[in-house]
């Protein structure tokens, strides 16, 4: 078939490579003009499956209350005249409830077992770098208190096939030698020797080139207008170049893999899709002492803070802030970045070369994404992957060419 993949970041170039290894004749539209310069141009980089309790868990209504007046809050709710934040709020309640969020955390950990071993799988096949690093991810803890509630997650993700083992500050220290300045911080850790990290956007423009060797079209600088139906199926996909009149592409099939701006598209044809922006920040800054970083990954779990080691650069990525679509870069919370990873590594990075850089995360209320065919038969989703894009990139996309082949994916997940 001819299938038209609508969006070139992460989750769009890994499914564009999945459906031209399927044997379909693939095209790319992208309104950059390069692969990954949105949502995956900067994020935390980490393949973290044992990250996966998601937001929405018996314990969240309480933590975004009290964080409800800090401008620096890792979770920051902007309430806004949007009837769409306060719908996908309201269902982020219900995705706290226990039984709802045991079952999210399930979805999750099969998905991301699963895009682990492809991605692995595919690393091997092509050689393909991106700084990537597989000595596991560590959840650390400064508070006591949090610590100890760290203890039920973890025994739930041993329970479900993950490695996730709880650490004392000794431990810590032995897995991540740099934590050594802030041992007297830590209340403890969980650590996963499974997990990765990689610069996502490196990862993404590489496998754009490999895509473009084996047949995939990537057609950039293209602003996609809307999608076009009659009756039950998609029609076409109307795009405007520069310079030039507006233009039709069709195809057989289509892929909606626009992350945080799926929905505005999907409306128009009667889809709703419970995805909201959250925009998340991140800091990259040149390593400063080399003893002093750290190279393996590691959350701070009370601070909702990745920190990466992506070569000769320190990544520290995460908190939320649920404002629309504004990509303004909110200096307090880029500076509360910085603050943070001083205090826990003061002569690591050098944070007068910082850069800044925010990004919208397409997430749902419940973490999961939307995944396989919509109602129109020749229309499918691949978005909505919130925090866990990276994670679940190689998987999703996998299992997405599988639903387009018209086969049944491996992984057991609950496909759209």
């Amino acid at each position: 078939m001819n299938v038209v993949v609508l969006g070139a970041g992460l989750e769009g170039t890994v499914s564009a490579w999945y459906l031209r290894a399927a044997g379909h004749a693939v095209t790319v539209l992208e309104r950059q003009p390069a692969a990954g310069m949105e949502t995956s141009f900067a994020n935390g980089g980490q393949i973290s499956v044992s990250h996966a309790e998601p937001w929405a868990n018996p314990g969240a209504p309480i933590k975004v209350l009290k964080w409800l007046a800090r401008e620096d809050a890792p979770l920051l709710f902007r309430l806004r005249a949007d009837y769409r934040q306060w719908q996908w709020g309201l269902q982020f309640l219900v995705e706290c409830l226990p039984a709802r969020a045991r079952r999210n955390t399930a979805a999750l950990v099969k998905l991301g077992m699963y895009s682990r071993a492809s991605l692995q799988e595919l690393r091997r096949e092509t050689g393909i770098h991106y700084d990537e690093l597989t000595r596991g991810i560590l959840h650390l803890y400064t508070d006591p208190e949090e610590f100890e509630a760290a203890r039920a997650p973890a025994e739930l993700m041993r329970g479900m096939g993950l490695d996730r083992q709880l650490k004392t500050p000794g431990e810590c220290v032995a897995i991540e030698p740099a934590l050594a300045a802030c041992k007297h911080l830590l209340a403890g850790g969980t650590y996963s020797d499974s997990d990765e990290s990689g610069d996502a956007h490196k990862f993404t423009q590489a496998l754009a080139k490999l895509c473009a060797q084996r047949g995939v079209l990537f057609d950039f600088d293209v602003d996609i207008k809307s999608i076009s139906a009659t009756g039950q199926e998609i029609t076409g996909i109307e795009i405007l170049r520069k310079d030039r009149k507006p233009e039709t592409i069709r195809a057989d099939a289509y892929v909606l893999a626009l992350g945080s701006y799926s929905p505005l598209f999907a409306q128009k044809l009667g889809i709703f899709l419970s995805i909201y922006p959250a925009k998340g920040y991140s800091v990259t800054m040149p390593v400063k002492n080399p003893g002093a970083a750290w190279s393996v990954s590691l959350t701070d779990d009370e601070h909702k803070l990745v920190y990466s080691r992506l070569g000769d650069r320190l990544r520290i990525a995460g908190t939320a802030e649920l404002t629309g679509y504004n990509l303004d870069i909110n200096q307090l919370r880029c500076e509360a970045i910085v603050k943070r990873t001083m205090d826990l590594f003061p002569d690591a990075g050098d944070p007068d070369k910082a850069q800044y850089w925010t990004g919208l995360r397409p997430s749902t209320p419940s973490n999961v994404p939307y995944i396989g065919r919509t109602k129109y038969p020749n229309l499918f989703l691949n978005t909505g992957h919130g925090t866990l894009g990276w994670t679940h990139a190689c998987g999703s996309g996998r299992a997405l060419a599988d639903i387009v082949s018209g086969r049944k994916p491996e992984v057991d997940f609950a496909f759209t």
